[in-house]
Parts: C-alpha cells; structure tokens; sequence
C-alpha cells in the first residue's frame, strides 16, 4: 500500500506545482487561514486516490466537512489528510510546503508519506518497517543523529509560527548545552529535519492540526525520535473528539 499512497502524494503535489508557477488568488477559510486553488486540487486528487485503494477506510482531511465525533469514535483506522502543508509557505513561494498523508489505527500513525513538491524529494514510514528519504529517484534509509554530536544541540521550529514560549525553551537549553542552534523550517518539514539527522528536538509550542502532525509523527518515530505531549510525555494520538493537538515535542530519546 505505501507505494500507492506515494504516488498519490506525489500526483498531488504536480497539481500544486502547476497552481505554484501560475499567479494565484487566495480566499480565507472560515478561521482566517489561507485557501488556494492547489489545496483544492491536491484534496480532489487525493480522496479519489485514496478511495481507490482503500474505499472501506475513512478519510479525515482539512478540506474535507468533518464527521461528528459520535461517527468518529467508532473508527478504528483512518487516513489523515493535509493535501497541502504550509500554506503561508506555498503562498510566500519559498518551496517548504508539503503533501502529507497517514493511515491511523487504534490512535496511532502506521504509515506515513510527505511528500515536498517544490523539492521533488519523498518521506515514507511504515510501522515496524523504518523511515525513508526518495530523493533523485534514489532511496535511503533515515536515522536520527546522536544527541548534539557535533557539540551544538540542533532545535527545529516554525517558520511562520514562533512563539514566545518556543523562544523561552531555546533560552532553557543554553543552560545544558555550550551551543544552541535554532532552525526555521515550514510544515512538516521539521519532523523531516529530525528524521534525517539534521536537528535533536523540535518543541512545537503553539497550535496544530491533526492533519498537520500525523505523517511526520511515523516518519520521526520510524527514525528513532519519539513525539509525546508537552503536559505528560504522553505519545500524541489521532481521531480525538478534538483535532486540535496539544503542545507536543519532538525529540531524540536522551534528550530530557
């Protein structure tokens, strides 16, 4: 199944390629956030992808109408749906935007795909089956880095969305670590950022989806990081009653 589900991830984000080189208007949701022709398509394409390999499975995505909980509830897999991450990016033209797509059961991510467009790179993971980088047509297995390896503990954050408590915890840090480094990425690029060895922790301080989070989730845990809530080091779950996430962090297991 996950190759079928790279290649819808991949189909949707050449639909949102072609919006990307053209001018384009952008209308704002219900809730203020930016809505583009390329969502639209992505979700279009996506849903039928979906539907097609796996028509019994339910689907959660931002651009859909969400079911009430009471249906909800009753699920024990769905797929969760951005069909494209990083809107504020798309529309800055800055490339960091992405296709992400997971398959949850019981709560919990088992597959992932993100899928950066502007990049022509993929993300996969499977449960039990470790996380991957497509690049070049070339395929490579992800690992997290040793804690602070090179003497500089690595923290990932939002490009668009830094908030003072994000900048407090990087404050916190210069007390354990001679050398911290901040690096800004949009969507779910930092969860990537970690799955590759590139950064030791992302503390996500402010607001997401569940659509925003759940692909990276299995993609950084495939990897060797672990992703819990910020209030109890519980693991970050799916399908709740409210797609709203907690604050969670991101990070390799040593760090505390």
């Amino acid at each position: 199944m996950i190759r079928s589900v790279i290649d819808i991830a991949v189909k949707a984000g050449d639909a949102i390629l072609d919006i990307y080189k053209q001018e384009f208007t952008v209308e704002l949701k219900n809730d203020n956030s930016p809505l583009t022709t390329a969502d639209k398509n992505a979700n279009a394409i996506i849903i039928a992808g979906l539907k097609n390999i796996a028509g019994s499975i339910p689907i959660i995505s931002e651009e859909n109408k969400l079911l009430d909980y009471s249906i909800r509830k009753n699920w024990s897999s769905c797929w969760i749906v951005d069909p494209l991450d990083g809107t504020k990016e798309f529309i800055k033209k800055n490339g960091e935007f992405t296709v992400n797509i997971a398959l949850v059961k019981d709560g919990l991510p088992v597959l992932g795909v993100i899928h950066v467009p502007a990049q022509n790179i993929t993300y996969y993971a499977e449960k039990g089956k470790g996380s991957f980088k497509i690049e070049n047509e070339k395929t490579s297995r992800l690992e997290i880095r040793n804690l602070a390896e090179d003497g500089t503990l690595k923290i990932v954050g939002s490009r668009s969305h830094q908030t003072p408590e994000l900048l407090e915890y990087v404050e916190q840090q210069k007390q354990f670590f001679p050398n911290v480094d901040f690096v800004a990425a949009g969507s779910s690029l930092k969860f990537c950022l970690l799955a590759e060895g590139k950064a030791d922790v992302y503390p996500r301080l402010g607001p997401t989806m569940e659509w925003d989070t759940c692909a990276g989730q299995i993609i950084a845990t495939e990897a060797g990081a672990v992703v819990l809530r910020w209030d109890n080091n519980e693991p970050l779950l799916y399908n709740r009653e409210d797609l709203l996430n907690p604050y969670f962090i991101v990070k390799n297991p040593l760090l505390h």
